[in-house]
């Protein structure tokens, strides 16, 4: 599954005058970091894998743009306050139950609070100018309280507890929603996305493509590792690079031979059989459709290339 490219940068840690490590409060609890930053001219700050335990003392931070708080002992965003020149916020892998205390971060743009333990969207209100949110791996089941984030061009809600795709109504500038790996039955309620670039619904439970007619600017559409069976309805996605079906149930290869666009198409472990069905393939640039009958064919890759002398990767190797 495709995922945002999230770059760490700890270039910035030498801005942090001092980290103090003092024993917790909370008796019997494991000593962690609480930090206490002179330098107050840091624009960016890394604080990565610090073992801290508490948001505190950041107060002094007025320059502040970006700080990185990835793989901590974090429970609670708290004392954010005095943080108003912040522009992007990681706190990814932490222990956080809780969307809150955000509303004077009115100039954020980025929010990472992957891998946490939140089930609500919620505390956003405030957050007008956000542009990416990720939210993947958290016990996330509804989709809310997103609609007023009329800037926001990627949502990631992958690996929750989601079963519908609904309320994204206002998300017009959205152009990257990442929803795989969750319990969703139907391909829904996307209508208004109409900037919308890249879709992935991998590892769901749908049977049906359908719902897309919208979606005109769609360039990759991911679906692998659900339980289609047949390659309908993309009629008005002429824009599609990138075709993602592997690991569903699909018998023959059709209704794609108006995808003029279409340079990547991966339908492994399928069920196609049948020969004159993958000849339709024949302006391809990668394809994978190994695990499926036709591989079989001790002549597999020599026939694909015959069929489409544009491919240079079959099955994720290179062709020669």
């Amino acid at each position: 599954m495709p995922v945002p490219n999230r770059e760490e940068d700890g270039s910035q840690e030498e801005q942090v005058s001092s980290v103090v490590n003092q024993q917790s409060e909370n008796e019997g609890a494991p000593t962690v970091n609480d930090l206490v930053v002179i330098d107050v001219e840091a624009t960016e700050l890394d604080l990565n894998h610090g073992r801290i335990g508490k948001l505190q003392n950041l107060e002094p931070l007025i320059c502040l743009e970006r700080l990185y708080l990835r793989w901590n002992l974090i429970t609670k965003i708290e004392n954010l306050d005095t943080l108003t020149t912040l522009v992007e916020l990681e706190l990814y892998d932490n222990q956080i139950s809780k969307i809150e205390n955000l509303d004077a971060l009115v100039n954020l743009e980025i929010l990472d609070l992957s891998f946490n333990r939140i089930k609500e969207i919620e505390g956003l209100d405030n957050l007008k100018k956000l542009q990416k949110l990720f939210l993947s791996s958290n016990k996330i089941s509804h989709i809310k309280n997103l609609s007023h984030l009329e800037n926001l061009n990627l949502l990631e809600l992958g690996d929750n507890k989601i079963r519908e795709i609904e309320n994204l109504n206002g998300l017009t500038s959205l152009q990257y929603l990442y929803l795989g790996k969750n319990k969703i039955t139907k391909i829904q309620n996307l209508d208004e996305l109409v900037n919308l670039t890249c879709l992935s619904l991998q590892s769901n439970r749908l049977t049906v493509i359908e719902n897309l007619e919208n979606l005109k600017e769609l360039t990759e559409l991911y679906l692998s590792e659900n339980g289609i069976t047949k390659i309908e309805n993309l009629n008005e996605n002429t824009k599609l690079e990138t075709l993602d079906l592997a690991q569903n149930k699909v018998k023959v290869i059709e209704n794609v031979g108006h995808l003029k666009e279409l340079t990547e198409f991966w339908m492994n472990n399928n069920e196609v059989s049948d020969w004159p069905t993958v000849e339709r393939l024949s302006e391809l640039d990668k394809l994978a459709t190994k695990k499926n009958p036709v591989a079989e064919d001790p002549m597999y890759r020599r026939k694909l290339k015959l069929i489409a002398p544009s491919l240079t990767q079959i099955d994720a190797t290179l062709c020669r």
